[in-house]
């Protein structure tokens, strides 16, 4: 019989791709391929990448140390964010940075909702055994 409960503890490798995530949210604005080279010279694109990959990365690392519900919603909340900021940023026309940012938005959104979900009836207790 096969195990399928997998997917229902909460693990450090998906601390680990929370983190990978935040980096490639880091450097998505130098990614190759761009449409117009402009748009890498738009510094609040660039901020905005950069201050919500380093978000997504310090909970993920947060999670893998001392694991709490907080950071899983946090983790939802900036995942939208990303989702949704090339159309609140202008740059909703700059069809690959716009489709890298959605991507790796809806990638930290999963993410998130799959440990929230996870971690939905553990106690304070056994959160805090998370990494042990």
């Amino acid at each position: 019989m096969s195990d399928f409960g997998f997917l229902n503890t909460h693990r450090t490798w998906e601390d680990w791709s929370g983190m990978l995530l935040g980096a490639l949210i880091v450097v998505s604005p130098w990614f190759p391929i761009q449409d117009q080279p402009g748009v890498v010279g738009d510094s609040m694109i660039i901020l905005n990448a950069v201050a919500v990959g380093l978000i997504v990365f310090g909970i993920s690392q947060l999670e893998y140390v001392a694991l709490q519900r907080w950071q899983e919603v946090a983790t939802i909340l900036v995942g939208l964010w990303l989702i949704a900021s090339p159309y609140f940023l202008g740059y909703s026309g700059e069809g690959f940075l716009r489709l890298y940012h959605t991507s790796l938005g809806a990638a930290v959104v999963l993410l998130g909702v799959l440990l929230l979900w996870q971690d939905w009836d553990l106690n304070d207790q056994d959160m805090l055994k998370h990494g042990q």
